[in-house]
């Protein structure tokens, strides 16, 4: 059953660059059909959630370049409620925004902030979770976020550190929130069995989030309770133009997460995926019976296994002797790399950008 008093925002003005070659600025990987089953990661996602709320109450945060593929894609959403960022300042910022604004329309309400490019199988059980921790940020003044057990000491998530008794029902006061860890020190976090990852997905009452920005964040607090009364007018655009001017890039997990004290976390087993890098494709698609996935309607692979191939459905590819690599062909970037180095995608694409200001990308 919907929740009226639930709001949703679906953060989707990201670049997505671990995504590259395919996902680029023009076309980041929230708008594309990644995983081939017909509708795109933001469709995806925006599904997932009217089953909680009302359409109404569901709200897409962007960047201005991105407006007409979000209508495009979700005709369904109020004009009203795509929400438009001037510049990219990160999560911090933008979760402020979508807070201010809610709380302007409801002061009583329950706001849901997740990532638009995440896979979660189990929809039956990800409504009852939710339903969960929207009644128990009903009654503490508390901020939830959902955490998905380790399976690898992978450097692209956060961690987070729980205490072992529950203060709920499968509801954990959290004691640390890490984000980002370097190998050695995720590999500590998953021997010691306390730990989760981060699924970036929270929930809070909006005014808990705006009182743990007014503490641990008081210059973004103040620049957005300065414009508080045009939210939601004709002026809103002018002001938010200047206010994001002000605002440093910071992430809400380095600006709030940890530093608050008042954070709790479900552990939760969704069928999850933040879909955030190339072997998260691999992980969620079939494989050959020599472990590759190849993503082309013409193939032909020799002695290969454990290999991601991912090319356009009108070229052939032949391919002889290789194992565990990523090959990535778009029609003006060739990327082959070692599966065991996806993470360093984001690295070659800023240094390509270097290289040639952005042709590529």
């Amino acid at each position: 059953m919907v929740n009226k008093k639930v709001f949703v925002a679906i953060m989707a003005g990201g670049i997505g660059s671990r995504f590259w070659p395919k996902s680029r600025v023009c076309m980041p990987k929230q708008f594309l059909d990644i995983l081939g089953v017909g509708k795109t990661l933001l469709q995806m996602t925006y599904d997932r959630f009217t089953a909680i709320v009302p359409k109404e109450n569901i709200f897409i945060i962007s960047v201005q370049e991105y407006k007409s593929k979000i209508k495009e894609q979700l005709p369904d959403v109020l004009e009203t409620n795509i929400v438009l960022e001037p510049y990219r300042r990160n999560t911090a910022p933008c979760v402020a925004y979508i807070s201010f604004k809610i709380n302007q329309i409801d002061p009583d309400a329950t706001l849901l902030i997740t990532p638009s490019d995440h896979l979660l199988v189990e929809q039956e059980k990800f409504e009852q979770l939710c339903a969960k921790a929207f009644d128990f940020v009903n009654y503490i003044d508390g901020m939830v976020t959902l955490g998905i057990q380790p399976t690898d000491p992978t450097t692209g998530y956060g961690y987070i550190q729980y205490e072992r008794m529950p203060v709920a029902q499968d509801i954990y006061k959290v004691k640390t929130f890490t984000e980002k860890p370097n190998t050695e020190l995720a590999k500590t976090f998953i021997s010691s069995g306390d730990f989760l990852w981060n699924a970036g997905i929270f929930i809070w009452r909006a005014k808990t989030i705006l009182n743990a920005f007014e503490e641990h964040q008081p210059e973004i607090y103040e620049y957005f309770e300065n414009i508080k009364e045009m939210l939601n007018t004709p002026k809103e655009a002018e002001f938010i133009e200047t206010t994001y001017s002000l605002c440093p890039t910071i992430s809400i997990d380095y600006a709030i997460m940890e530093k608050a004290t008042n954070v709790y976390i479900i552990p939760c087993a969704l069928g999850w995926s933040d879909l955030g890098v190339w072997n998260s494709i691999y992980e969620n698609s079939k494989q050959d019976t020599a472990g590759n996935v190849v993503l082309s309607d013409y193939h032909k692979t020799i002695n290969c296994k454990n290999n991601l191939i991912s090319l356009p459905n009108n070229k052939l590819i032949v391919v002889e002797g290789l194992e565990n690599m990523i090959v990535i062909d778009t029609p003006d970037v060739l990327l082959i790399c070692n599966r065991n180095k996806e993470q360093e995608v984001k690295t070659y694409v800023q240094d390509i950008k270097k290289i040639n200001s952005g042709k590529f990308l």
